[in-house]
């Protein structure tokens, strides 16, 4: 119950950071995000309080949805940093700041994620509005990348899930169903593939999809900070959290289909008398 309710704590923190951290929120936005927050936290704590699993995947797969809130609130916090030090500059906001203006800078290349978040800005846009998204999206995007190869790094060279214990699917997957009909590996394998690919091709769609839609969709601007720090945080984390799922998934995958081999291996031990052959 402890460890629920700091992790509860934890996500309604996050939610509060931006609202916490800049200033001029507004009363008209404040019970909005406090009632956020207090369900955020409400839900995680009642899901990791649980013996049954719900809707949070990897559940008991550590360190998987650590590092995904990890990447995810130092996303919003950098950001917010960002967007206070306009108004009030600190020797920590403009560290931060510019360590996301040379990030952002060296990712603006054509075709890039950054420059496909830049050209969606509308024609008349302020060059601080222009500048703020660089910044942000190069900073955003650099903490998914760690994100990732953190995560990778773990599946590969530390042998995740494996080294936490026995992995139960049931409590780590509540969405999937082994009986849905096939081969729970061939669904494994191409739900991993599904979703790196539709996390790498995200941040390239999304921005293009909000260009073409610019007649309904109301254009970024700095009017409304809280929703532009959620909406480029949403840009990276969830493409980031989608090829990382991917990449569970696969080796989930590649963990049943090595212990099919055992299994295979020692049934055909057994049929010839208990002797391998040579």
């Amino acid at each position: 119950m402890t460890s629920a309710a700091a992790r509860g704590l934890l996500v309604s923190t996050m939610i509060l950071t931006p609202a916490l951290l800049l200033p001029n929120l507004g009363s008209d936005a404040t019970p909005f995000v406090l009632l956020v927050a207090l369900l955020a936290g409400v839900l995680t704590f009642v899901e990791y309080n649980s013996v049954f699993p719900s809707i949070v995947e990897f559940r008991d797969a550590a360190p998987f949805n650590r590092l995904r809130f990890a990447a995810l609130f130092l996303t919003i916090f950098s950001l917010s940093v960002i967007l206070r030090g306009m108004d009030a500059p600190t020797l920590m906001t403009t560290a931060v700041t510019s360590i996301g203006t040379i990030v952002g800078n060296a990712i603006d290349f054509p075709y890039s994620p950054v420059r496909m978040i830049v050209l969606m800005l509308p024609p008349d846009a302020s060059a601080e509005t222009v500048g703020f998204v660089r910044t942000a999206a190069g900073l955003s995007y650099m903490v998914s990348l760690i994100a990732m190869t953190a995560f990778l790094v773990l599946v590969r060279i530390l042998n995740w899930p494996v080294r936490s214990g026995a992995f139960n699917v049931w409590v780590n997957l509540p969405l999937f169903d082994p009986t849905a009909g096939g081969d729970v590996l061939d669904r494994l394998q191409r739900d991993a593939r599904i979703n790196i690919a539709l996390g790498f091709l995200l941040p390239f769609l999304v921005p293009a999809v909000v260009k073409l839609a610019s007649d309904m969709i109301a254009p970024i601007t700095l009017q409304h900070p809280q929703t532009l720090i959620w909406t480029l945080a949403a840009w990276t984390f969830l493409p980031a959290s989608i090829i990382m799922r991917g990449i569970a998934m696969g080796k989930i995958a590649d963990m049943i289909e090595e212990k099919r081999k055992r299994a295979y291996a020692d049934a055909e031990a057994e049929s010839n008398g208990g002797f391998q052959p040579a």
